[in-house]
Formats: C-alpha cells, structure tokens, sequence
C-alpha cells in the first residue's frame, strides 16, 4: 500500500494524493442510502498523462479505480464498493473550444454544469446546452455516463444523446477518441456515419473507461421563455395530455409533478410545459397552438390551466430547477433518493398510484416527478421519497420502499435510469440472455483486470 501511495504521489505531486482518515471518509459515500465503503487512496489528476499513468499503476496492482464527477448521483455510482483509488476529476475542468457556427463545445472530464452554463452566458449568449436539474456542481461527463436528462430532453432525447465526440482513458491506460474527432478536426458526431462506438462507454458508469475531454451540442438561446401548469385530478388522463402538448411540437420541456404538500396540490397532477421565442408573437403563437391542443380537457371539465403568481414564475423557469431539489429537506434531516425508471408515457397513471401506495404503506413524504424524454417516447418517472438521516427507522423504511420501485418497474415494462448496483443485478438476470453474453463479452475485454469501478455492471459466472 506504502508503494503504491508513493507511485502516485510521484504522478500527480503529493498535494494531490490523500489516504489520510478525513478524506477517506469524504470519497466513501454520496448523499443517498448506500452504506459508505472506503476507498484506499483519492487522487486529483490534472491530465490526461496523469489519468493513463494511474491506470497502468491500478493493473500492475490489481486495485480498483473509481472515476468521480461531482458524486451527485445519489445511487452510489462512484462509492468505491470494492476500495482501491478514487480519480477526482475537478482539476480537469477546462472549457477547450466551442465552435458557435457547428454549436458545440469540446469541455474536460471535470467541468460542471455550472462552469459551462456562466461561459456561454458570458461569451456566447446566443448559445446554451441541455442543463439537468441537479446542482451546477454536476459534471457534463458523469452526466452524460449515466444518460442524464436536461432542460432540452423533451425536445432531443437524452443529455448522452447531445454528445459529439469523447476522448476517453481505457483501462488499459491507452487513449482513445470516439467519433467524428477520430477522423475529423471537427467534434460534430458521435458516431454517425461511423459505427457509433460510444455505446461502448456511456451508460457503463466508468466500468469500462474514464471520458476525459468530450463534446456537447449547443443549442440557440431563444430571448424569451415561460412557463404554464396545466392541472387535471384524473391520473388516467395525464398520457393523453402529454400526447396532445407533444404533438404540436412546440414546447421545450414537458414535466409532471404530483405531491400532497402543499394542500392545493394533493390529488391532483401537474403538467408543466415550458415555451421559448425570440419574439412576443413567436411565444404567443406557441401557447396558443397548445391552448388549442387542451381545449376538449377544459370543455369535459377534466382539466384546466393553474393561474401561476407573478412571484412563483421566477423559482420555475430557474435552470437548473431548485425547487426539485428542496424535498431533500422536507423532514429536517437532508436525506433524500429517489428510483427513477425510464417508461413509456403511458404507464403513468399505475406509477402514479403506486408512488401514493408506498408512500401511505410506509409513512414517507413523497412527490412523483416526471420529464417527457424525445418528443413523448418515453418518460422518466421520480418515485422520490424524503427522509430524516438521523431516523434510522424511516431509512430503512426509505429502502424498503424503493426495493418495492425496483421490483414494480420490470412488472410494468420499465428499465432503471442510472441503477443502483442491485438494480444492475436484476436487469442483467432478467434481460434477454444473448445481451447479457454481449455486455459481458465488452466488459471482459474491455477491462480484463477488472479494476474499472468494480462492483458496478459486474457480471458473475
């Protein structure tokens, strides 16, 4: 262990490597419910040389190493399950290019959210990318590892759809760029027209590479945005509403909230749906359209538009959005996870109904919070659940709740977004057994060593 603390020292200076007690126990944990394991060391590279030195150190050792973003994830993706070196990406944080007239920017494996979002505002104000509702501390790379969703999902797919272009550390400790930039100067694609090899590394959790620089699509900035809350209390109705919205094709962002605090919300469900224009008339063009699009609900009187207070448009058109975060605090004790499947639009109303099920079975706050993802294909569906960390009873009962989520997802047809490690275990035993040979196969030669994030996509004989 000795050796091995001084090998990295030598690599990135010792001011930058730590196996010392208060950083051991920072680097154990992330702010869900998975129990803490310690790592052996942390370290903080600051390039792509250095990322390639530690890796070749890690196999020759036989130790694990876990690649970190901001460690946001809440589903314990960079708790070191089996020890080993944590790879703190912060020092890596530069924004290299951005291109306006192709919209994209090539950022290193460390930049946040935040850092991206303040340097467009300032130097390319036409310009902005699909930011998720998480703190600005989040990072563009662990994001788009675990197909993060944004304020552009609705209208683009996925955060890891918007990606043109990685240069990613394998595990072998060589370098490898994926995309248009594997042939072009220009970081415009992915894959296509190549064989899209990203596949290979988003999704995987850093079990089969760590990105170190990568490319995200911008999009225009319009002058204008706003927002409206459509609210009907029939569950059932809420696939159809989103069907209508999506079909004019001209909302940003489609979100669903159900939540019985404050009052006026309980039994009801929330469609928000957000707009943007460069002009007034551009705005007032796209409201109607989807005004137009609601009117039988109104008409039935199974629906109507929520007058929203001048005061409260402000905290909804943020991005990110933190009001979503504060259910976190609702009982006092900053605990707070949430299982969040990817579904069809259309299994809404059973999701909903079983979110107020576990909610009243095991006597936890709750909100159900949905983003349409690429036009109405599908939806990610919050079941999200508060609780005290002090209160052990209402932690064990947070996980046995989300054990209930895991399990109600498969029967329903879903598949789990950014899967705890027992999430990963039911997928891989109950998807089709040809895929798992396939992963499998790509793990295993990816990574013969088996030091990428052990415990994460782990397949056992």
């Amino acid at each position: 262990m000795t050796d091995i603390m001084h090998s990295l020292a030598d690599i990135v200076g010792e001011d930058y490597v730590s196996s010392q007690p208060e950083e051991i126990y920072f680097y154990a944990r992330d702010p869900g419910l998975m129990p803490p394991h310690e790592p052996d060391y942390v370290v903080v590279p600051s390039t792509v040389e250095e990322i390639q030195e530690i890796v070749r150190l890690a196999n020759r050792e036989k130790t694990p190493v876990v690649p970190m973003g901001a460690g946001l994830a809440l589903t314990g993706l960079i708790i070191p399950l089996k020890g080993g070196i944590v790879i703190d990406m912060k020092r890596m944080n530069r924004i290299l290019e951005v291109n306006e007239g192709a919209r994209y920017a090539i950022v290193e494996g460390g930049t946040s959210q935040g850092q991206l979002s303040a340097y467009l505002e300032k130097n390319y104000p036409r310009l902005r990318h699909s930011i998720p509702d998480a703190p600005p501390t989040a990072t563009i790379a662990a994001n788009v590892t675990i197909h993060g969703q944004g304020r552009l999902t609705q209208q683009r797919g996925f955060n890891s759809d918007m990606v043109g272009g990685l240069e990613v550390v394998l595990p072998s400790g060589e370098v490898c760029k994926i995309g248009s930039c594997a042939l072009s100067f220009g970081w415009f694609s992915k894959g296509p027209p190549l064989p899209d090899l990203s596949g290979l590394f988003l999704g995987w959790f850093g079990a089969t590479g760590i990105i170190t620089k990568l490319a995200v699509k911008l999009y225009p900035r319009k002058k204008f945005r706003d927002v409206e809350i459509f609210v009907t209390d029939r569950g059932e109705l809420v696939p159809d509403i989103v069907y209508e919205i999506t079909h004019t094709e001209m909302a940003e962002d489609v979100l669903i909230f159900t939540q019985p605090m404050p009052l006026m919300f309980r039994d009801n469900h929330h469609v928000s749906f957000y707009i943007t224009g460069d002009t007034d008339e551009e705005l007032e063009f796209k409201r109607k359209l989807i005004w137009k699009a609601l009117d039988r609900f109104i008409k039935a009187k199974d629906g109507g538009f929520m007058g929203i207070p001048p005061a409260m448009k402000p905290t909804l058109l943020e991005m990110p959005q933190r009001s979503a975060s504060r259910l976190a605090d609702v009982k006092r004790g900053g605990g707070f996870e949430y299982s969040g499947p990817i579904i069809m639009v259309e299994k809404y109303p059973e999701c909903s109904e079983k979110l107020k099920e576990l909610a009243s079975q095991y006597g936890l706050a709750y909100s159900g919070m949905v983003r349409v993802i690429d036009g109405g294909h599908s939806m990610m569906f919050a079941f999200a659940f508060a609780f005290n960390r002090s209160d052990p009873d209402m932690m064990e009962n947070t996980r046995k709740a989300l054990k209930e989520v895991s399990d109600f997802v498969l029967k329903v047809g879903g598949v789990y977004w950014k899967p705890t490690v027992e999430e990963q275990r039911m997928a891989l035993e109950n998807m089709d057994p040809n895929t798992r040979k396939l992963m499998k196969m790509i793990k295993e030669n990816l990574d013969p060593n088996g030091i990428m994030n052990p415990g994460n996509w782990e397949f056992i004989s």
